[in-house]
Formats: structure tokens, C-alpha cells, sequence
């Protein structure tokens, strides 16, 4: 305890932290006045922006993750095994099996196969048993004040900031990833803005706690995004020997007829069909030395619209295979 009159000295590098700190929040504080102000513009009550904003902070942890850069690549059969793993299968049957009723009503509105949409829930959230816990607000104010991609983070934070003055969810209950992917499907806020639904007749896009709000919103992205209810995603091809793998691109699309010219049969030696539908070739693992080979078709790229990576794509296409 300092003695009467005395006077606490701090260091200089104490100083120039509280300084740095005081700075920090004065920055964050001004930001989120201009935020304020264009939501407001934007017709969002002047009452969901006090609860929704108030007491903010930056979140360290979000400004870590958004700064790190990935450590490892995982080859294609690493990623197929752990993603496409038996445990994630045996998951997606009970899923399957538990909403039966629910995906079979959702399959008839949006002509999408349950199985497709219990695959992206399993890959997104593990059939929602890890959907974030962060505070979507929290996390996109962060990102939209000091993140790299600060203006795309903004247009997200305004328009979580929508979906809270409509009335969907609350400030509590928005939670989702650092990023703000919020609820089972991992909606950016401006997709569910565009894309969720409200499957259950209550009233609210509710794709945190309502499974036929995020199963439904899931089906109308991928109805949304051109799904061919008639045809597959795509199936497991064996590529003959000096098949000339520079043919595997996804631009590359011939019809199954001149594929089956080429030589590619089905795993078990049978032929393809001799028809004019189109497909391209990708070999995921190529750049490894793998020559596992998949014909993908237009469903395959649907997928991608809900993330543009192959092997996403390819995951969700052999995952509703299995759970189904």
C-alpha cells in the first residue's frame, strides 16, 4: 500500500500500454458510432442497436484466428478419412433416421434429397453439436473494425444487426464461429438474410433452435443455387492406365459416352452408360500421387456454391451417400 501522499510512478512501457489500450477503445468506440449511424440509416430501430451493441469489446481471440495462417495442408485421403470418418457416418444415420419425417416434408418443397442436407449439417456443425460459441456481433464488429476484409465483415455486422431488429434471434442466442457463421447451417448473416427460411410456420428464421428452420434453409440454398433433383452429384470412376490427367478439371465436362471412349469404367469394371449427360473428372489427390477419380456432375458444383473447395464438395457428395 502507497503511504499517505505518496505518489505511484509508473514505468514508461506501463504507460505507453494504458495509452495503447485507451486508444484501442477510443478507435473501437468511434467505429461502432459509425456503425450506429448506418444502421440506423438503414431503418434498424434505435432500441435493438442499444442492446445489441452495448459493452462491446474487441475479441483478441478473433483477431488471432483471422491472422493465423493455416499450419498444415492435409492431403486428400487425409482429409476424406477424417471428414468421412465412421464416427461422422454412424452420426448422419441416427440424424437421418431421427428427422425422417422432417427431411421427407422438406424433400417435397424444395426437391432437394434429405441426405444432401443431413451431409452439409454433419460437415458444418457435426449435426449440430458444435455451432460456435462465439457472439456473432461481437465477432463481427472485431473483423469489421480491424480484420483484413474490413468492409465485407461491416456489411455482415449490419446485417446480423437486421436480423436482430426482425426479430429471428436474440443478441444472446446469435452466436456462431469467429468468422460469424452462425447456427447448424453456418449461415454468414447476409445468406440467412438472403437464404434461410422459416420451415416450421412460426414466424422466425430460427437456424439456431429450430432443425426444420436449418435443415429447411439448407435445402432452399441448395434449391436456390440450381439442384437437379433427377440427377446424382457424382460417382467413384477408375481411370485407365495413361489417362491423360490434365482431361481432370471441373471446366472440363464431356458426355458420359465420350468418358466411357476414353476408357474410364465404374471401380468394379462395369461400363458407363453409353449417354450424352455431361461430367468432368477430378482426381483430388493427384498432386499426391492418388488416382482415385470421380465423374461429377452439375449437383457437384451446387455444392460448391456453399463452399467452393473440391474436396467440400466431394466429402458432402460420398457422406449423403453413406448416411442415407
Amino acid at each position: 500500500m502507497s503511504r499517505p501522499g505518496r505518489r505511484t510512478v509508473l514505468s514508461l512501457p506501463t504507460l505507453l500500454l494504458a495509452a495503447q489500450a485507451d486508444a484501442q477503445e477510443g478507435s473501437f468506440e468511434s467505429f461502432l458510432e459509425g456503425v450506429r449511424a448506418e444502421a440506423r440509416r438503414g431503418g434498424v430501430s434505435a432500441a435493438t442497436l442499444q442492446r445489441a451493441l452495448s459493452n462491446l469489446r474487441p475479441l483478441d481471440r478473433v483477431i488471432e484466428l483471422d491472422r493465423r495462417q493455416a499450419e498444415t495442408t492435409l492431403s486428400w485421403e487425409q482429409y476424406r478419412d477424417r471428414i468421412v470418418s465412421q464416427a461422422r457416418i454412424d452420426n448422419g444415420r441416427r440424424a437421418y433416421a431421427e428427422n425422417r419425417a422432417l427431411l421427407e416434408t422438406l424433400q417435397s418443397r424444395f426437391r432437394v434429397p434429405g441426405r444432401f442436407m443431413v451431409a452439409i449439417w454433419g460437415m458444418e456443425t457435426n449435426y449440430g453439436a458444435n455451432t460456435g460459441g462465439f457472439s456473432v456481433v461481437e465477432a463481427l464488429a472485431t473483423l469489421a473494425w480491424e480484420g483484413r476484409r474490413a468492409a465485407f465483415f461491416r456489411g455482415e455486422l449490419l446485417a446480423a444487426l437486421r436480423i436482430l431488429d426482425a426479430g429471428h434471434v436474440s443478441p444472446e442466442r446469435m452466436r456462431g464461429s469467429w468468422a460469424g457463421a452462425m447456427g447448424h447451417p453456418q449461415f454468414m448473416p447476409s445468406s440467412f438474410e438472403r437464404l434461410a427460411v422459416d420451415a416450421d410456420g412460426d414466424g422466425r428464421r430460427d437456424i439456431w433452435d429450430s432443425r426444420a428452420d436449418a435443415l429447411g434453409s439448407i435445402a432452399n440454398y441448395l434449391a436456390r443455387s440450381g439442384w437437379r433433383e433427377d440427377e446424382r452429384w457424382g460417382r467413384e470412376v477408375r481411370v485407365p492406365e495413361g489417362f491423360d490427367t490434365a482431361s481432370a478439371t471441373r471446366e472440363n465436362v464431356r458426355s458420359l459416352s465420350e468418358w466411357a471412349r476414353s476408357g474410364l469404367t465404374f471401380p468394379d469394371g462395369t461400363a458407363l452408360p453409353a449417354v450424352e449427360m455431361g461430367a468432368a473428372v477430378i482426381i483430388p489427390g493427384l498432386s499426391t500421387g492418388s488416382m482415385q477419380a470421380f465423374l461429377v456432375y452439375r449437383n457437384f458444383n451446387v455444392i460448391r456454391r456453399y463452399n467452393p473447395s473440391n474436396f467440400y464438395a466431394l466429402a458432402v457428395g460420398l457422406l449423403s451417400d453413406r448416411v442415407a
